[in-house]
């Protein structure tokens, strides 16, 4: 156990150490390839559901309390993003150079991705039509509409080059839209997103997509949007470990003395105590500049 343990809290600590901030940060541009599935004339690129009382509440209030208690925050999977959420990432879209990727706010919409998966050229049809088929009958199936942070949530579908969102946290949108222009910049996206299935790959996308998500807010000078970034992101980083170490063969590995349970724990916690050290370190620093600023006037 405790060997497990401590291949954990290694693999957590280079994770981090991958999943910092990008910096100087780069921005997309021209990222989008000619094949990629474009809006139609006059569609809008982000997409907000319309709102259910009884179903968004319990969705809210129940469903979700698993993801909110793990990243401990009442806006995981809240299913109402605010528009100053939407605004950020819409900026975030548009400082990359990201016009086709669509957006979906608390949104259910089976027809409209089946029609995107049909139509995504950018991704070849052999990738598509197995696991891109796959993961928009699970979309169907059990709509994040209503299960977010249950059996699902916030993601970023490179079949359907489609951003679901049902989270109330700039960071979190973000962090998807961080995948979206990775996924962007690979030329055979099927086949990059069928590596995050073996082990330790996963890991690698979501440093990326983390590490984009950071070096943004602070090119940006959005100091509180960092500090919640962290307190944020890497205990969602630390979330990932488990699965991430084994791939797809973590759900066929069968642990005893509830030792998946512990390493899970772990690895969150890990990251809870990380994201908030680095949260408390960007809270001195702007404090001493504010300080050092009002003696210069």
């Amino acid at each position: 156990m405790k060997k497990v343990v401590c291949l954990a809290l290694s693999v957590m600590a280079l994770t981090l150490a991958g999943g910092c901030a990008s910096v100087p940060y780069e921005y997309g541009k021209d990222l989008e390839v000619s094949s990629v599935l474009r809006l139609s004339p006059g569609e809008a690129q982000f997409e907000r559901g319309n709102p259910h009382e009884f179903l968004d509440w319990i969705g809210h209030h129940v469903v979700s309390l698993p993801s909110k208690l793990i990243l401990w925050n009442w806006n995981v999977a809240n299913h109402n993003i605010s528009t100053e959420t939407e605004e950020v990432l819409k900026q975030y879209l548009n400082d990359n150079d990201l016009p086709s990727v669509k957006v979906r706010l608390n949104d259910y919409s089976p027809g409209d991705e089946w029609r995107r998966l049909a139509k995504n050229r950018s991704v070849g049809g052999g990738w598509r039509f197995t696991f891109g088929a796959l993961s928009v009958i699970y979309y169907t199936i059990l709509p994040d509409r209503f299960f977010a942070g249950l059996f699902g949530g916030d993601s970023y579908n490179p079949y359907t080059n489609t951003i679901h969102l049902y989270s109330d946290h700039p960071a979190i949108a973000l962090h998807e839209a961080g995948h979206a222009k990775d996924f962007a910049g690979e030329d055979d996206k099927g086949l990059y997103s069928a590596l995050g299935l073996l082990p330790i790959v996963p890991l690698i996308q979501e440093s990326r997509a983390t590490s984009d998500a950071l070096g943004y807010v602070i090119d940006k000078g959005m100091v509180k949007e960092e500090e919640e970034a962290y307190k944020i992101l890497y205990p969602a980083f630390g979330s990932y470990i488990p699965s991430g170490v084994f791939g797809i063969a973590y759900d066929y590995i069968r642990f005893e003395g509830g030792v998946d349970i512990i390493v899970n724990v772990v690895s969150i916690v890990t990251g809870h105590v990380v994201g908030r050290i680095e949260a408390d370190e960007v809270s001195r620093s702007s404090a001493a500049q504010k300080v050092q600023d009002s003696g210069l006037n």
